[in-house]
């Protein structure tokens, strides 16, 4: 029923925008996107510049559904209501220091009242203080001003503290939790309390974390020990980022539907972000690393790289070119076309002989659903003709290949190997240095190989554990670092499987591909309101409010996994197998690959938002009428921030899953992901369409001859912008790996080295009792009490008659 109810507002959101809008097919809302058709050179180039996070101003709106627009109003009022009882002459703004912190003070007692309503009157004061007391300020810079000192200040006197208690109590609520299940249909109204806290949380973390040049010297301090107490097990023995974990497991159990997820999400993932740090930081955690094992630099900075790549043009599709061509012959020459050259290029057409193919490919693929992609020869009569492009626009490439090549110890081993048997006839196992008997180019070859070796942290970290596992004894005790990110994955470690089910769980739920089902959670208990929408306007604000929150969603998941992964992987090799293993057994894989089998660019070019309800403008700003007009013409930005974001670190995701691990691989190729990844690179952005040509670099010589020779541009594209792995024939179906696969046995051997590096490092109360020390003094074992249970105690008697008196004991033996 609380599915159905929601379904039916998505319906009737639907319904009234097609009486609004005629001329939409049946069944979409999707507004002001891009057509099918439009070909294929209509898409420019993407400016968009990846990072740890969008905009402050972006990442502050973002919390808020427009639904939750009055509450703004509502908080202001409390905090007046409070405010006026002590300072009835002066404005907030014009008070001194002294008199803020006192103010805050006496809002953080209140807050510890047992009286729910008048404890949520001062929460909602205190989210006021949060949110710049906007009331007194005349432009979003002046609240973003107020913000950054109101929140420094509540921070100070303790308020986060006291907010995680709130938090905690309000999970525990199970009169709340009771209630919301037994509801039919969930709305704002079920989450007050719960949104208002995590509201002043979210907006503590994310205001601290930015770096400002103008902060205090104390700000810089407040904010390196927040950093530390958020990560460390300050609250209730475990990071706040257990505790969120938790909620989100808590919901897709079905026992707190009313919990509201997205700001749950965002507040985990900016805590996360917090407390780790981002991309910047984990390069130089990279580099730092590198340096303490003795490994040689890196050969380049990877993001410095990516941010430096211009896009491909993608392959175009054989409708592309057609439309294209009819455009060119319509305005070049409106005379009739000479009949012959018409016939020759009948006789001739370029498109009969690959596209016939690549429609058949398709078709069995994605059940007619995916576009035939094919390229044209090299003939004046099909291409496009260039774009003249004055000199001033002109880019200057640098020369040769953007990423250096790479070569594994394995590698240059089984190079060896081969050249050994082929050339004398035996082999010398793991021996990398002889090279006698082998001619001069082998020797040759050899060198540039070792030149180009590149020895990976994890794998220092695999021989390492595995000479721990050898020798338990003679080892040593390992130096564990207790850095954020140990101290979140011994957090997360006991219900590691669930978080990632449920996080799975709710992608699934926020993706646009996925249909309603009767089973699925309900994600939009944080976004509906009490009463349903009466009119037309309503219900399209209510269709653009319900998609830019799926959306939302989307980006947290895939930032939460995206960090995580990585800094699991650089702390430790095994962490980051054990959390991708179970993302691989939770289907991440086909979820994935499901999530951009779409129209990829109508979603990366949606328009889910209307910037004059966003935080902080509403509130500072006299907002305009909406009407049906406006909200269709949505805002006039070239694509979707958080759309964009969001799939690269989905592909990011699947890169990581993948690398390395031919079973997986084999994955793509079964899940037949070739043409939904060749889909994804008419994104013109070069960081995107690097992730889909990795990806489809790995399943290459996997996908037959017919196919590489249908794809050349492809081929060519992943030649100029993926690394080079020297000696590795992903270009060609010859390769040693195109064996059969056994994805049982190989994730089977991978959980057994997972599971003894977690017995190992993290269960001491299991260890193996053949290392324990051993007491051999008769005494002290004899004297040694030994606490015996009460059925044992009662059944004494029993015990002896059948354990001792009735079995013949040969003393002779026993003696000698």
């Amino acid at each position: 029923k609380r599915v159905r109810q929601s379904r039916s507002i998505s319906h009737l959101a639907r319904v009234h925008c097609r009486a609004m809008l005629p001329n939409k097919t049946r069944g979409e809302f999707t507004r002001n996107q891009r057509k099918d058709s439009e070909g294929q050179s209509e898409f420019p180039d993407l400016e968009f510049e990846y990072s740890d996070t969008d905009k402050w101003a972006a990442e502050l709106s973002e919390l808020y559904s427009y639904t939750e627009g009055p509450e703004f109003a509502l908080n202001r009022k409390c905090f007046e209501e409070e405010f006026r009882v002590h300072v009835s002459d002066k404005k907030w703004t014009e008070l001194d220091e002294a008199q803020h912190r006192a103010h805050a003070m006496r809002l953080l007692d209140s807050l510890e009242v047992t009286a729910r309503e008048k404890r949520l009157k001062v929460a909602r004061a205190i989210l006021y203080m949060a949110q710049g007391t906007f009331a007194e300020c005349s432009s979003e810079v002046e609240v973003q001003h107020w913000m950054r000192y109101n929140i420094f200040l509540l921070l100070d006197v303790g308020t986060f503290s006291a907010l995680v208690e709130l938090l905690n109590m309000e999970i525990d609520n199970s009169a709340a939790c009771s209630s919301a299940v037994r509801k039919p249909a969930i709305s704002l109204a079920d989450s007050t309390d719960l949104r208002v806290l995590l509201n002043i949380m979210y907006m503590m973390v994310e205001t601290i974390q930015q770096d400002d040049p103008a902060d205090k010297p104390e700000w810089i301090t407040i904010k390196e020990t927040f950093r530390t107490e958020l990560g460390s097990p300050l609250f209730n023995n475990e990071p706040i980022s257990v505790m969120l974990f938790g909620m989100v497991t808590k919901f897709c159990s079905g026992h707190a539907p009313h919990f509201p997820m997205k700001k749950v999400l965002l507040l985990l993932w900016k805590s996360i972000l917090f407390t780790l740090g981002g991309f910047e930081r984990l390069q130089s955690i990279k580099v730092r690393k590198r340096e303490e094992l003795g490994l040689p630099p890196l050969p380049e900075d990877s993001i410095r790289v990516i941010r430096s790549m211009r896009a491909a043009s993608p392959p175009a599709s054989a409708s592309d070119l057609i439309e294209q061509q009819q455009k060119r012959a319509r305005r070049e020459h409106k005379a009739l076309i000479k009949q012959d050259n018409l016939d020759a290029f009948n006789e001739k057409d370029p498109y009969k002989a690959d596209d016939s193919r690549e429609d058949e490919d398709d078709n069995d693929d994605n059940d007619n659903s995916i576009e035939a992609e094919t390229f044209p020869l090299e003939r004046d009569e099909v291409m496009p003709p260039p774009i003249p492009h004055p000199p001033s626009e002109r880019v200057s490439f640098p020369k040769g290949l953007p990423w250096a090549p790479k070569v594994r110890e394995k590698d240059i081993e089984n190079f060896l190997e081969s050249s050994r048997s082929k050339f004398i006839g035996y082999t010398l196992g793991s021996d990398t240095d002889t090279v006698v008997g082998l001619p001069r180019p082998i020797h040759e070859s050899i060198k540039t190989l070792k030149q180009h070796k590149y020895v990976s942290i994890a794998e220092l970290q695999i021989i390492k554990e595995e000479e721990f596992q050898k020798t338990p004894l003679s080892g040593g005790e390992e130096e564990v670092e207790t850095c954020a990110t140990e101290l979140l994955y011994q957090g997360i470690l006991p219900s590691l499987p669930q978080y990632m089910i449920a996080l799975l769980k709710i992608l699934l739920a926020a993706a646009p591909t996925s249909k309603a089902k009767t089973d699925s959670i309900n994600i939009l208990a944080d976004v509906l309101p009490e009463e349903m929408p009466t009119t037309v306007l309503q219900s399209m604000k209510l269709g653009v409010d319900v998609n830019r929150h799926k959306e939302i969603i989307v980006k947290a998941i895939s930032a939460i996994l995206l960090l995580l992964l990585k800094h699991f992987k650089l702390n430790h090799i095994y962490q980051f197998e054990y959390m991708a293993q179970h993302l691989v057994f939770a289907n991440c894989i086909p979820l994935i690959l499901k999530f951009f089998n779409q129209n990829i660019m109508s979603y990366i070019t949606a328009k889910n938002s209307i910037s004059v309800l966003d935080f902080p403008y509403c509130v500072v700003h006299e907002l305009p009428e909406l009407t049906a007009e406006s909200l269709e013409a949505g805002d006039n930005n070239q694509f979707c921030w958080r759309n964009l974001f969001s799939c690269i670190n989905l592909l990011r995701i699947l890169n990581k899953l993948t690398k390395w691990k031919h079973s997986r691989t084999m994955m793509l190729v079964v899940f037949k992901s070739a043409p939904i990844l060749k889909r994804a690179l008419k994104v013109k952005q070069a960081m995107m369409q690097l992730y889909v040509l990795k990806l489809l670099k790995v399943q290459t010589k996997y996908l037959g001859r017919q196919w590489r020779k249908s794809n050349m541009k492809t081929m060519s594209a992943i030649y100029q912008k993926v690394r080079h792995r020297l000696n590795d024939d992903w270009a060609y179906g010859n390769d040693l790996d195109a064996r059969p696969w056994d994805f049982q046995a190989e994730e089977c051997a991978l959980r057994a080295n997972i599971e003894r590096f977690n017995s190992r490092r993290y269960d001491k109360s299991h260890s193996n009792p053949d290392f324990l020390p051993v007491d051999n003094c008769l005494q002290s074992v004899l004297g040694q009490r030994v606490d015996l249970p009460e059925d044992f105690q009662m059944n004494y008697d029993l015990w002896l008659e059948r354990e001792v008196f009735s079995k013949p004991i040969s003393w002779e033996e026993l003696l000698q």
